[in-house]
């Protein structure tokens, strides 16, 4: 059964798309922690990051970093943070969260709630950065 990922690269469950290519897709994470949160997912389905292929798992960081570099030309933030946790949905991915200071920065942080407009505009704004 594809994860919830693998349908929203293959757009049978909307997102808000930030980047893509033929191997790496990244979209706004609907629980955010900060505006801007956005994951990167390769396209192609492997339950742990760490399960990717070598050359896979070089490659999506790249595509993260491009993804983090246009985040932070959009979003103030003292940096982007790259964070790894892996259980929520069983397909490998990277969470790249703007942040002030490192306590924002924690999953048992309150996720914010940003209305659909906000994040289509956030994610656009980003887009076009990159």
């Amino acid at each position: 059964m594809p994860s919830i990922f693998t349908k929203i690269i293959e757009g049978d469950i909307p997102s808000y798309k930030i980047a893509e290519n033929d191997r790496f897709y990244a979209f706004l994470d609907i629980n955010p922690l900060a505006e801007g949160h956005t994951l990167v997912v390769p396209k192609v389905e492997v339950d742990y990051l760490f399960d990717l292929e070598d050359e896979i798992l070089a490659d999506l960081n790249i595509f993260a970093k491009s993804v983090a570099i246009g985040i932070k030309k959009v979003i103030p933030c003292k940096r982007v943070g790259v964070m790894v946790v892996g259980t929520e949905v069983p397909h490998a991915h990277i969470h790249l969260i703007p942040f002030q200071n490192e306590s924002q920065v924690s999953v048992t942080s309150k996720k914010l709630d940003i209305n659909p407009h906000d994040m289509a505009e956030i994610a656009l704004k980003i887009s076009q950065a990159i």
